[in-house]
């Protein structure tokens, strides 16, 4: 039997898409507001009718997005210091690729400063917070586990240590989407994930740690946007490879 060109097959929407949806209506109505808890997961199952498999899930991509923050012990709540549209627009971008460079490019309008103003402004707290975040990237490479939330910790430390809260509250909007060498990113490939790639990721943090801890606010802003600028590229290099092979496979297609 033919299949008619003009029939179209519309993909059924997961169950915790659905569920994601639907918080991020209450979010946006402020009917959940800024700290305030979300109902416990059993609420949510028989609010929503599925299951506690599909509740983690979306809380997990929620999560993801910046929009809640699970607190150890005490449930899962909606994160204080973020603004809820952004952070739904952010949800939102999907998995195209051309948002990844639309997010370095914002990045580095927002962390080639922070750097500089960390470095000037971080006290011994702020700054062991960032050392950490650094070691603690190096123990995930070193262990062959996604490094992505210890980057991002890395950054959001920094940013931290410019004691502007607008810094930190940018990179929030953003959240795990500001990484794109963490596995769970839309724009992850083997590539950012091998040993080699994250190790040059890694030295080009250590530039910018050393900058910050001697105080050198102009080699921090270097060295954050020479880091920046180099995922940039590194990000353009992998479209351009995956847009030739698209189409050499096109034509390979057309040939048989």
């Amino acid at each position: 039997m033919s299949v008619s060109p003009d029939l179209k097959v519309e993909r059924k929407p997961k169950l915790s898409e659905s569920v994601i949806t639907a918080i991020r209506k209450q979010l946006l109505a402020g009917e959940i507001l800024p700290g305030q808890k979300l109902p416990t997961e059993g609420q949510l199952t028989e609010t929503f009718g599925v299951s506690r498999t599909v509740i983690r899930e979306a809380l997990a991509k929620l999560a993801a997005d910046g929009l809640v923050e699970p607190r150890q012990g005490a449930g899962v709540f909606v994160t204080e210091h973020i603004s809820t549209m952004f952070g739904a627009l952010a949800a939102d971008m999907g998995a195209k690729d051309s948002i990844a460079l639309h997010v370095l490019e914002v990045r580095l309008a927002i962390e080639i400063e922070s750097a500089g103003l960390a470095a000037i402004r971080r006290n011994a707290a702020q700054e062991a917070a960032i050392q950490e975040a650094f070691f603690e990237f190096e123990r995930m490479l070193l262990a062959s586990q996604p490094t992505g939330p210890a980057d991002l910790a890395f950054h959001r430390a920094i940013a931290s240590a410019t004691n502007n809260p607008f810094y930190v509250e940018m990179l929030d909007v953003l959240g795990r989407r500001a990484i794109p060498c963490d596995v769970t990113s839309p724009w992850s490939t083997e590539l950012v994930q091998s040993d080699s790639y994250q190790r040059g990721l890694q030295r080009e943090h250590l530039v910018i740690l050393n900058a910050i801890t001697a105080g050198h606010a102009e080699a921090a802003r270097e060295a954050m946007r020479t880091h920046l600028g180099a995922s940039q590229q590194r990000y353009r290099e992998r479209l351009q490879a995956r847009q030739a092979f698209y189409a050499s496979s096109v034509k390979a297609a057309a040939g048989e």
